[in-house]
């Protein structure tokens, strides 16, 4: 009696590369110069012309966490000073006010999108405060034309963390080419395309832009691509700003001109799987994540669940039983005012934010990208509908 072997176990997120980037990075190792060079230019530049508008300045980094540092220095953030963020996000977008000597005011979220709740936002400013540092949710983009507006009434700086929001639009504008001081994406293994490591800082601000680049790479009066490759003698250089190591290497930079040219069929097959999980989960006891306004792009960067009151299981126990059907989840996210630094530091309570609590003890991130098989899409539906079907 012959039995089937095991599935392999389905990762809850897996990049997609191809011989092209391969071959570019093998390419970059042949040329000599591997750190920031010729290719992170060429991905600066790139990417500039994928946004569209050539008054934007793109300025390319080691992490997004990088970026929002460089942004928040670039607009004179310091101590005294405080940022409105959400505390349904990953730390970095609230550490980063921190590395600057300045303070997090966290606001609860909408129930229905997961995004920063705008009124709370409102209702949150201070006479310290400087800036607002929305997050787009999973993809999902926050009323940017709400928040702006916010801004410019109270004369406040509007710094956005895209990191899932690549290319997401909002009045089918991508984000990116709104009315901000900066946006800054982020190409992590995870994202909907990805560097390994890396991130981008995009502005208009001519300003913000050379403060940025001065400080990518230790407060340089010029980076080390041009120093090296003058054809007159270029040795000399001046500090004048005790700047950071955020730049990005070519190695990097030559996966990143790959898989922005992916991008929008990256962007196809994303929205093809959010779609059968919509179809396949629609009468089950879970709320579905929102999808974007007619005529906009939800970038999927996550697909989102939250267990409804009827599910009988609890999140916990749901993602166990994923996992003992050989399937990985995760959860978006452990809010700030959960763990305990900024709990402690600003004595935070799961009573304060009550939308963003019952979205962590609810919601489940499931599979979602591009490299999945149609049957492994069937197979997280069929784990799901076993355990609340």
């Amino acid at each position: 009696m012959s039995t089937q072997p095991p599935l392999p176990f389905l990762p809850f997120a897996l990049p997609e590369l191809g011989d092209d980037e391969i071959a570019e990075v093998v390419d970059t190792l042949k040329s000599g110069w591997i750190t920031t060079g010729p290719k992170a230019k060429r991905f600066e530049q790139a990417f500039a012309e994928f946004l569209g508008d050539p008054q934007i300045e793109c300025i390319a980094v080691n992490s997004a966490t990088a970026g929002l540092h460089l942004a928040l220095e670039a607009i004179g953030l310091g101590p005294g000073d405080e940022v409105i963020t959400t505390t349904h996000t990953f730390t970095a977008t609230a550490e980063v006010v921190r590395y600057l000597g300045a303070d997090v005011k966290l606001v609860d979220i909408d129930p229905a999108t997961l995004n920063i709740d705008v009124a709370a936002i409102e209702a949150a400013i201070t006479p310290k405060t400087k800036a607002i540092l929305p997050v787009h949710y999973a993809g999902l983009a926050v009323d940017m034309l709400a928040i702006l507006d916010i801004a410019r009434r109270h004369g406040l700086r509007v710094i956005e963390d895209a990191a899932h929001a690549l290319p997401t639009t909002l009045e089918k504008e991508l984000i990116g080419t709104l009315g901000s001081d900066a946006t800054v994406f982020s190409f992590y293994a995870n994202k909907t395309m990805t560097t390994g490591e890396g991130g981008m800082l995009v502005t208009r601000n001519t300003e913000l832009a050379k403060r940025a680049r001065v400080m990518r790479l230790h407060g340089m009066s010029r980076d080390a691509f041009d120093r090296f490759t003058a054809k007159t003698p270029s040795w000399y250089y001046e500090i004048v700003a005790p700047g950071f190591k955020y730049n990005l290497t070519d190695i990097a930079a030559a996966l990143g001109l790959h898989q922005l040219k992916r991008l929008p069929g990256f962007q196809v097959r994303r929205e093809q799987i959010a779609a059968r999980y919509h179809e396949a989960f629609a009468d089950l006891p879970l709320v579905l994540p929102p999808e974007a306004p007619e005529g906009d792009t939800h970038s999927w960067h996550l697909y989102v669940v939250r267990l409804a009151d009827e599910a009988g299981i609890t999140r916990d126990a749901f993602i166990e039983g994923m996992y003992a059907a050989g399937i990985g989840c995760s959860v978006h996210y452990v809010p700030l005012h959960q763990h305990p630094y900024w709990r402690d530091r600003y004595g935070l309570t799961p009573e304060q934010f009550p939308h963003s609590q019952k979205a962590y003890e609810r919601t489940v991130s499931l599979p979602l990208y591009t490299a999945m098989s149609d049957a492994d899409v069937e197979r997280v539906i069929a784990a799901v509908r076993a355990l609340l079907g």
